[in-house]
């Protein structure tokens, strides 16, 4: 673990330098390395200094790191017009690093400061690099809501401390009480976030560059998932005690979002509310306290943010062409980038979970937990999962077909890199599923 960790710090002059593509280059080198040297198992392993990785942590891992010079490809604009690209690097790999570090530790103090430190950094994506004034107003939204969650977490940690002497996630054994079990827990549902405090995140994804979009969608949802299942080994009493109250939430909020989805003039808007709906179905899993409701929310999460980010690579792809992310503007695109409409049908089709997506097998198993939990749970499900076939469509149906607008003149014609980028969130998104038995360790 600490290699890894020091194969990042020696990356730093290849930011001061600006030798773009060489980051990108040393950085797919350091995952194909690091896939190739770890073993998925359900115990933790590659321990040093309080750091390790079990199956759950060396996901996520895997997932920041590909994300992010994903991100880095993505956002080669920044190195053309010499927007600060250096400091964008910098910012990105300092990113890169301390969710590798949350990911990583099994120390809960750790993992605050290093979960609040990602935060900060993305602050830094919004405000340095967004394109519209209001960019302002949704970094507060985000920095506010996601701090003042935080602090009852801080609260509950010195508790813990106190209680048990030990911060380490497995060595914890405190008496849960309901102030200790929501402290703990509010923070993750605001990151993920649950209905009703997600009010932060559309704003932040439509304001965010492409890449504050992408590693928001693809990684820093997931911190909140992440957090809960690290936190239940010492409150799962009160995860069954109390669970009905948040699964009851999330399933009327999934059901909701997906009519919400339905009536957005913005596509980056769009996609950001289909991830408070996916989101929703893995809070319910994780709350269901069972074998594949913890499996499937891991395997969701996976799946949905190589979906979420490679639907927000082609929704800038179309901005940086029509300068508009409205669907009325940017309608008919299949007549003006033809080439581009599979890669839109194959992410709008995955984002309702087709075979042989990973999403797909996320969601039958998170179908099995919550009607395992309780089948009357059927009714939210079943709509929840028609409306977001019907939002995904919506959003594939709007942008490819209909009437031209009239004020675009011309319109450039797609690149290499571009497909390379789209390819390389669809490859492992549609192909994972057939080594789907490292997710599967019971």
């Amino acid at each position: 673990m600490m290699s890894m960790l020091l194969y990042l710090l020696f990356l730093i002059p290849f930011c001061m330098f600006n030798m773009w593509w060489l980051m990108v280059l040393y950085l797919m080198m350091g995952f194909l390395y690091y896939s190739c040297t770890f073993w998925f198992m359900d115990y933790y392993s590659m321990i040093s200094y309080s750091f390790g990785g079990d199956t759950l942590s060396m996901c996520m891992i895997f997932l920041s790191i590909w994300i992010v010079l994903l991100m880095i490809v993505a956002s080669y604009k920044i190195y053309e017009f010499s927007n600060h690209s250096s400091e964008f690097l910098f910012i990105n790999l300092s990113l890169l690093f301390f969710l590798i570090l949350t990911f990583s530790t099994v120390n809960l103090l750790m993992f605050y400061l290093f979960f609040e430190s990602s935060l900060i950094l993305t602050l830094f994506l919004i405000f340095g690099w967004g394109y519209q004034p209001e960019r302002l107003s949704a970094g507060f939204y985000l920095l506010f809501y996601t701090l003042f969650a935080s602090l009852p977490l801080l609260m509950g940690i010195f508790y813990i401390w106190d209680c048990s002497c030990s911060l380490f996630y497995f060595l914890v054994e405190v008496d849960c009480n309901v102030y200790l079990f929501l402290s703990m827990i509010l923070a993750f549902l605001v990151k993920m976030p649950m209905v009703f405090v997600h009010f932060w995140l559309p704003s932040a994804h439509v304001e965010a560059p492409i890449s504050g979009s992408m590693i928001l969608a693809g990684v820093l949802l997931k911190l909140g998932g992440y957090g809960l299942m690290r936190v239940s080994y010492f409150i799962y009493e009160y995860l069954y005690l109390y669970g009905y109250i948040f699964i009851g939430l999330s399933l009327y909020g999934v059901f909701i979002v997906g009519f919400i989805c339905l009536y957005q003039v913005d596509i980056k808007s769009l996609i950001a509310y289909s991830s408070v709906a996916h989101m929703g179905v893995v809070l319910c899993g994780i709350f269901s306290m069972n074998t594949w409701g913890l499996l499937g929310s891991l395997v969701l999460m996976v799946g949905h943010g190589l979906c979420s980010s490679g639907l927000f690579c082609l929704a800038n792809i179309v901005y940086e062409r029509v300068s508009s992310r409205s669907f009325m503007i940017s309608s008919g695109l299949i007549s003006l980038m033809p080439s581009l409409s599979l890669f839109w049908f194959i992410l709008s089709i995955n984002n309702m979970s087709s075979p042989p997506s990973l999403n797909l097998l996320g969601e039958v198993m998170l179908i099995n937990s919550v009607m395992g939990w309780s089948p009357l749970s059927f009714f939210y499900l079943g709509f929840s999962s028609f409306l977001s076939c019907c939002y995904s469509i919506y959003l594939y149906s709007y942008v490819q077909h209909g009437s031209i607008y009239s004020g675009l003149m011309k319109l450039s014609s797609n690149n290499l890199r571009e497909y390379l980028l789209i390819f390389s969130h669809l490859l492992p998104l549609n192909f994972i599923i057939m080594g789907g038995d490292v997710f599967l360790w019971f």
